[in-house]
């Protein structure tokens, strides 16, 4: 397994995290299997989106805002629950797999960090099978 570092600048944002998880693929050298990317935070997630327009991931956190704002009488103290809403709604984990040493994905498809509590540092984590 390896890890790297993220450092969120704002409360809310998606962070194309793509090159750095290839990075990790090619440096393992496994050709055929499977990435996993795991975010070990319960107020941050990862997905797959796309990424060829920037107006995508605003629009994904804008819907966000509207489906879980910040302030719906929650109950939980730490003033954080929607953080943790939307989190879980989109899952701490992504497989992905890898062919020829590459990463599968779709031609406008890459792997976003989501921060839901921040700014802060964070780290992802990565685990690598190969087949």
């Amino acid at each position: 397994m390896t890890s790297f570092t993220i450092r969120t600048t704002a409360s809310v944002e998606m962070i194309d995290i793509t090159d750095r998880v290839a990075a990790a693929v090619s440096e393992s050298g496994v050709k055929n299997g499977f990435c996993r990317v795991f975010i070990p935070h319960t107020t941050a997630a990862v997905t797959i989106n796309e990424n060829a327009d920037p107006d995508v991931p605003r629009d994904i956190l804008a819907a966000l805002d509207r489906i879980v704002p910040l302030s719906d009488r929650y109950r939980h103290a730490e003033g954080n629950a929607a953080a943790h809403i939307k989190a879980s709604l989109f899952g701490a984990s992504q497989t992905v797999f890898i062919e020829s040493g590459r990463l599968v994905l779709g031609t406008w498809q890459s792997l976003f960090f989501c921060e839901f509590d921040g700014p802060r540092t964070r780290k992802a984590l990565i685990q690598l099978t190969a087949c």
